[in-house]
């Protein structure tokens, strides 16, 4: 079924994404403010890091609404109110959020597009879902290693790259403070943890 985009169903789940990341990444921008005041660097580091990238998937999600410049759209949506003061509990909800985002919210708008002729629109849908599995997966293995207390120890040795200077150490546990830049221990994560591995 063909559906003129102004009468689309698309153009509000649009809308609704590109409001859920662009408050998802000022979540996660308040979310790094606090772990940088708490000496967790390495998680703010995380935070900041996926709220980059919301930002380019809300800039996705925006550029498909163009040709509706000048405009408002009206959309009823739900949002969620994350403003823990324990960086745990931001972690898990980040994960919970990037989960939902993933196995329903954007596989839905997806199928919704594609029902209306938007195949360029559902691809956008189909792939940043993908994109969010990766961030909760991610969000929930620092909260994992948070709660049990293995964010800077491991069972087995292990790589530890500086995120101030860029060195790497090999055993079980951070270096207190970086060897080479005196940065302290909140600098340092596991180089399996590093955006791209």
């Amino acid at each position: 079924m063909s559906v003129k985009f102004c009468d689309s169903e698309t153009k509000a789940d649009l809308m609704r994404a590109f409001a859920g990341e662009s408050q998802a990444r000022n979540r996660y921008v308040f979310s790094a403010d606090l772990c940088k005041k708490e000496h967790l660097h390495v998680i703010e580091q995380v935070f900041r890091f996926t709220a980059a990238q919301e930002q380019q998937h809300a800039k996705i999600f925006y550029d498909h609404l163009q040709e509706l410049n000048g405009h408002t759209i009206v959309i009823d949506a739900g949002y969620p109110v994350d403003n823990y003061k324990e960086v745990d509990k931001l972690l898990r909800a980040a994960q919970h959020n990037e989960y939902e985002e993933h196995d329903d919210v954007y596989h839905h708008f997806g199928e919704v597009a594609a029902s209306e002729g938007f195949a360029k629109v559902a691809a956008s849908f189909q792939k940043i879902a993908r994109i969010e599995k990766t961030h909760g997966d991610r969000f929930g293995r620092l909260a994992q290693l948070l709660e049990d207390g293995k964010l800077f120890v491991s069972d087995v040795e292990t790589g530890w790259m500086c995120l101030k200077c860029g060195h790497i150490y090999q055993g079980t546990e951070a270096p207190k403070v970086c060897p080479v830049c005196q940065h302290d221990q909140g600098y340092f994560i596991r180089m399996d943890l590093l955006p791209g591995c």
